[in-house]
């Protein structure tokens, strides 16, 4: 994602059923040759901003190239990527390489899309353990992440520096807490976040939830309602302005980028635009409640591969796969994708390169995925609860216990 791009909310209703309408029809052919007789193999990404004369496009050339096959291509909208690749497993025609926001992994292996590493024979062991879980169900892995991105505090240096707190210090929820008081007091406004009823509010709630220790099987625990309490009271206080409870990741930075905000949580698709604000930046990890990284959620891609009806395509597959994901080109490819690697061969060439990105390798090996810890497609049926309430704390239609207490009612039922 840049989560960011792409959203979960559409994937709770999600089924194969529901792909059975005109408006899912699209050119979906491919070659049949098997992988001993080259051929054309079919590419599906989520990167329709990508037209062939980028480099993300040359590289699905030449990795054919390499594997003595023709590759086509074809960039989706996520959301629309995943209905077209439910209807084209229907049909029987699903591309030979599908590339998918990490979330959608366990959403189409359940619904028997996709292969599993051990089908494919697809190496995995480079990549960091937090990373791959995302793509993980049952003790299986359903493909390979092709990068990540996640959340980190971004932070005015102007602002800081004249009420003379050292960013350096904010190491948990009350040295944060304690530095927005002072530059509240100064006359400056505290810290913008999106708290926006969709996937993308629960995707900036999520450090907070999981840096309080809180598990999403369990929302209305003393650890889940301190993380609603935390932003409540920022609210309350004046520390955080209201409007956050409309705000996309997108309007958020906006009020940041105003210059009159001392604090962004945002992420790291946000850096280009972070050298354009006219005045000095710089990064922490978002601090847990008791100190040290609060784990933040992966957004990214898999690599995957989908079923076939002729196995012997799969051998030219994981040569597809396994260049794709290589650490020879994994360091371009997530350099264009604004991607922090899955490995941490690959990360420290990405450091040594660009120093700025040092807290977001550390932010994204910290950092869970959503469907982690067996979640699998149950998330969306917990997340949507989990806004609903925040939403409600924080409109102060509701206390925090109660917003929690009845999102995980909903949570508990529709995850039987």
């Amino acid at each position: 994602m840049t989560l960011p791009r792409r959203g979960l909310r559409a994937l709770a209703a999600l089924s194969v059923a529901a792909c059975l309408v005109a408006a899912c029809s699209n050119d979906t052919s491919k070659g049949t040759e098997t992988a001993t007789a080259g051929g054309t193999y079919t590419i599906w990404d989520p990167y329709p901003q990508f037209d062939d004369s980028s480099d993300w496009v040359k590289l699905l050339t030449k990795c054919g190239t390499d594997a003595g096959v023709t590759v086509k291509r074809t960039g989706f909208d996520t959301t629309d990527l995943t209905t077209k690749a439910l209807l084209a497993a229907q049909q029987g025609n699903s591309p030979d390489v599908l590339i998918v926001d990490n979330p959608v992994v366990s959403t189409l292996a359940e619904a028997g899309v996709l292969t599993t590493t051990e089908d494919t024979k697809i190496d995995t062991s480079a990549v960091e353990p937090n990373l791959l879980a995302a793509g993980q169900v049952d003790g299986k892995t359903y493909g390979i992440p092709i990068g990540a991105n996640t959340l980190a505090l971004y932070y005015n240096k102007k602002i800081l520096d004249a009420v003379k707190v050292d960013p350096a210090t904010i190491k948990d929820w009350a040295s944060l807490t304690a530095a927005l008081q002072k530059v509240k007091a100064a006359g400056k406004k505290g810290i913008t976040f999106s708290a926006i009823g969709t996937e993308e509010g629960s995707f900036q709630f999520l450090p907070w939830f999981w840096g309080s220790g809180a598990q999403l099987t369990q929302l209305d625990s003393a650890q889940g309602v301190a993380a609603l309490t935390l932003w409540t009271d920022w609210l309350k206080n004046g520390l955080a302005p209201n409007s956050v409870l409309n705000n996309t990741q997108t309007t958020s930075w906006q009020e940041f980028a105003s210059g009159n905000f001392a604090f962004s949580e945002n992420g790291t698709w946000q850096l280009a635009n972070a050298k354009k604000t006219g005045f000095e930046y710089g990064i922490i990890p978002i601090p847990s409640q008791a100190g040290g990284t609060a784990p933040a959620p992966t957004g990214g891609e898999f690599v995957t591969a989908p079923v076939q009806n002729d196995k012997g395509k799969y051998a030219t597959t994981t040569k597809l796969i396994s260049c794709l994901s290589s650490n020879e080109n994994a360091l371009a490819t997530d350099t264009t994708l604004s991607y922090v690697a899955a490995t941490d061969a690959v990360q420290a060439k990405q450091v040594a390169a660009n120093a700025d990105l040092k807290v977001w390798v550390e932010a994204v090996r910290a950092a869970k995925g959503r469907t982690s810890d067996n979640l699998g497609t149950k998330y969306p049926k917990i997340s949507e609860p989990m806004w609903t309430g925040f939403q409600a704390a924080l409109s102060g239609s509701k206390s925090p216990q109660d917003a929690f207490a009845a999102a995980q009612t909903t949570a508990a039922s529709a995850t039987k």
